[in-house]
C-alpha cells in the first residue's frame, strides 16, 4: 500500500457501532472498513459526475441532433423514392 496518513474523525456512536458490527462480522478493522467505505463513496461521486457531464452534453447537443436530423429528410426521401423507381423499372 502507498503511504498512508492517519486521520481523526469525529462520528455519531450509532455509526460507530454499525461500523463495528460490520468489522467484527467480515474480520476487517475499522481502518480497512473506513478505506473500503471511502473508496465506494469516491467511485460512486465519481460516476455520478460523469454522469452529470454526459447528461449536460446530450441535451446541449439536443437542438444541433435535432437540426441535422430534420434536414437531412428531404434527402432521405428523394434517395428512397429514386430506389423504389429503380426497382419498379
Amino acid at each position: 500500500m502507498p503511504a498512508s496518513k492517519k486521520i481523526m474523525v469525529t462520528v455519531p456512536e450509532s455509526l460507530l457501532l454499525e461500523l463495528d458490527n460490520i468489522y467484527v462480522a467480515e474480520s476487517k478493522n475499522r481502518s480497512e472498513v473506513i478505506r473500503e467505505a471511502l473508496k465506494l463513496y469516491l467511485g460512486e461521486r465519481k460516476r455520478r459526475l460523469v454522469k452529470e457531464q454526459m447528461k449536460k452534453g446530450y441535451l446541449e447537443m439536443a437542438d444541433i441532433n435535432l437540426t441535422l436530423a430534420s434536414e437531412s429528410i428531404p434527402v432521405e426521401h428523394e434517395a428512397l423514392v429514386n430506389c423504389l423507381e429503380k426497382l419498379t423499372e
